[in-house]
């Protein structure tokens, strides 16, 4: 019999021990008078039946779930007596509880016991010390968050799991979500880096140093991910290369050089240079540790057009050929095994120079074809499509990056009437359940509606909190990003309230499981035609109220695709407790990201991509889709094709591979996801069935990004679930 796991309060995993329901169960009965009693077999019959319930979850049950199916089961068996004895009981040991909650959770943290905390951030490792501070800070500000800084309500239905009140761990303080920074300004007209003066750099090399900084420092002052565009390193090329001709003429002095063969040894050294400044940012960004406990979160933009004149772009273009090939590359392991890199995240637009064999920018793509199918980035834009989308208050169109994984801004004018999307942010999000709106309603439509409503508006005023905890914070909270132009230049002791109104930041309403909840309400997966017009109604009905509240509040609330990471685990759980098992609803660990096809759904990768982009056009506060790919390496025209399609279809794609490589016995291939003795999912070599995770390098898409630490059993299911749709 395969050896069953059970979560403890603090998060600690251990063995299941039936007797530990037995004997609580016998303390309860010794309470009750005599004839309420049951006998021991009855008792052992209660434990046995709670122990089978537990095996078909096929994970490792809450302790909290265990007591719950405890008290159903003396419900159902009419031993009323015993049940309210045993949830009295159960009740005064939560009061003893909360006289302290979280010691706890933060021993567990330092001897890495804590397991949903291990596998919470699958780019954190929590046996190092800075990550561990990290976490024990969160478990501070978490206890904090649910005493005294939220409304009961809300921390109720983020326990229930009807919403996520995301990033609890990092409420107490004035922080906000992500950032677009704009970098142009700092290395222009200069910024402020630990109190030390940083002036506008005279050379390529020197201004990606100072960036590398910058975005240490961001990262160490806000919770989300943070993106640059290489276009605002673009102008330093031409400063170095006029450096470095000069510098190429004085040593020819006398030698009678042609003008023609200073150029050509300047333009070699100038990409000796190029190389160098790039190597610092792959480098620097993958080895520095911020203050969170993990490498800064960064996404690295790459668009063409964003040049101002075509040297501008002709120097860009050498920046993002240096960035491709070196990512092609990767970095080495620590064994010296060149592997798949988390961070920095790239993403590469798609536009007329470079989407056809006949452009001048088309070996890029091909370059960036080969990069996706080598190292699953980057991550692809198509101009054509934005422009469609992102349309301002003047009737045009604009191409930008989104923040992290899929956080887009919403198209901003300033009071010059010029677009801005440099400078601004994310407040933060929240996220509604829409599986357990479905379940609630029992398929009755006009009571999901009303459901809806009500959770929508839960979800508002939560947001709301979020939005209000920022509200008076000083620039003084983090000079980096409010004085000194990574994302404003206030001054000191300004409060930051009015980057909050009018559009220039935004809130984000997420949403969670729109397939299940399609599934359940119309037995049909929302691809089938039938089901189809309800998903659609239903993004709409989301994108409705946040135009209501933005007119109510003069916030820019907007719809966003949550990228479900740790939280997948737990609403599916919280749904299984609430509901029970479901088939195709929620007997599986996870729920869908977003309004994604389901990962198990068989369906082409031109279909997939054609049939979500109506919903990522309804989820204007951040999107992506993905499409599942076996080793492409060479079958690059069959990448290109896709590149090409998602130009032509579709706003923000990605193609996931699989980068995987075995330190035991060499093996370069795909790592698999197997069950082990207890039933647990767990990662294995094919070739010398290793399963020790530390002796293995794996790098998996997780919701947008690239995550290389491992998973919670949820997001495990969900990756070893997934079909290739090419």
């Amino acid at each position: 019999m395969k050896e069953m796991k059970i979560i403890k309060r603090s998060g600690e995993e251990v063995p299941f021990d039936k007797e530990k329901i037995v004997n609580a169960l016998k303390k309860a009965n010794r309470e009750v008078s005599e004839r309420d009693r049951i006998s021991e077999g009855a008792l052992y019959a209660i434990a046995d039946v709670v122990t089978e319930q537990c095996e078909s979850l096929g994970r490792a049950p809450h302790v909290e779930e265990i007591q719950d199916m405890v008290e159903n089961r003396l419900m159902a068996t009419l031993c009323f007596a015993l049940a309210r004895k045993y949830i009295t009981y159960r009740y005064n040991r939560t009061l003893v509880r909360k006289v302290n909650t979280t010691d706890a959770q933060i021993l567990s943290l330092i001897e890495c016991n804590n397991e949903e905390v291990k596998q919470e951030n699958s780019n954190k490792n929590p046996t190092v010390n800075s990550v561990q501070r990290d976490y024990m800070a969160g478990e501070v500000s978490k206890d904090l968050t649910r005493r005294i800084l939220l409304p009961n309500d809300i921390v109720a239905a983020h326990d229930e799991g009807l919403i996520h009140f995301h990033d609890a761990d990092y409420f107490a303080q004035h922080m906000h979500n992500c950032d677009l920074v704009n970098l142009e300004d700092m290395l222009q007209n200069g910024t402020v880096i630990s109190g030390t003066l940083i002036e506008k750099p005279h050379s390529f090399s020197t201004a990606c140093n100072i960036a590398t900084q910058i975005i240490a420092q961001v990262a160490s002052n806000q919770y989300g991910g943070q993106s640059i565009s290489l276009t605002h390193l673009a102008p330093f090329v031409d400063i170095s290369r006029q450096k470095i001709r000069k510098e190429v003429a004085e040593e020819l002095v006398g030698l009678n050089a042609s003008e023609e063969h200073v150029a050509e040894i300047a333009e070699k050294r100038l990409r000796d240079e190029i190389r160098r400044g790039i190597q610092t940012i792959q480098y620097q960004v993958v080895t520095l540790l911020t203050t969170n406990g993990q490498a800064p979160f960064v996404t690295v933009f790459m668009y063409l057009n964003e040049a101002r004149n075509e040297q501008e772009k002709a120097d860009l273009a050498m920046i993002i050929e240096e960035t491709l090939r070196q990512r092609i590359l990767g970095v080495k392991n620590e064994e010296g095994v060149w592997i798949t890199p988390a961070f920095p995240k790239l993403i590469y637009v798609l536009e007329p120079d470079n989407i056809t064999e006949d452009q001048p920018y088309f070996y890029l793509t091909e370059l960036a074809a080969k990069c996706t199918a080598k190292r699953m980035v980057p991550d692809y834009i198509s101009e054509k499509k934005m422009l469609e989308y992102k349309v301002d208050k003047n009737g045009e169109g604009h191409c930008y990056t989104c923040m992290g994984c899929r956080s887009f801004l919403t198209p901003y004018v300033d009071e010059d009437g010029k677009p801005k999307y440099y400078g601004r942010f994310n407040q933060g999000v929240v996220t509604i359940n829409l599986v357990d709106v479905a379940l609630s309603s029992g398929k009755n439509e006009e009571k999901f509606w009303q459901i809806f409503d009500n959770r929508l508006e839960l979800c508002y005023r939560a947001l709301m909190e979020r939005h209000n905890r920022l509200k008076g914070t000083l620039s003084d909270a983090a000079p980096i990003l409010w004085q000194y132009g990574a994302l404003a230049r206030l001054k000191k002791g300004e409060p930051i309230d009015k980057l909050l109104y009018g559009g220039y930041s935004t809130i984000s309403l997420g949403y969670a499981g729109l397939y299940e909840c399609v599934k359940y309400m119309t037995d049909k997966s929302h691809t089938d035609e039938e089901a189809k017009p309800f998903a659609l109604a239903v993004m709409k009905h989301m994108n409705d109220k946040c135009k209501e509240w933005k007119a109510k509040e003069n916030i820019d609330f907007s719809l966003y695709g949550t990228p479900l990471e740790s939280t997948t685990y737990k609403f599916s759980k919280c749904l299984q407790k609430r509901f029970g098992v479901i088939p195709g609803v929620t007997d599986k660990s996870y729920i869908t990201n977003s309004y994604h096809v389901h990962v198990s759904e068989e369906i082409d990768a031109f279909t997939k991509l054609k049939f979500e982009s109506e919903f990522q056009q309804l989820s204007p506060g951040g999107a992506i889709s993905y499409v599942e790919v076996p080793n492409m390496q060479d079958n690059i025209p069959a990448v290109l094709s896709v590149m090409k399609f998602i130009y032509e279809n579709i706003m923000y794609a990605e193609l996931n591979t699989k980068s995987d490589y075995c330190q035991v016995c060499g093996y370069d291939g795909e790592i698999q996801i197997v069950h082990d003795e207890s039933g647990k999912l767990v990662w294995e070599c094919p070739h010398c069935h290793n399963r020790d995770q530390s002796k293995m390098n794996v790098a998996r898409r997780t919701c947008g990004y690239i995550g290389t630490q491992y998973w919670n059993q949820g997001r495990t299911q969900e990756i070893k679930d997934r079909v290739l749709h090419l």
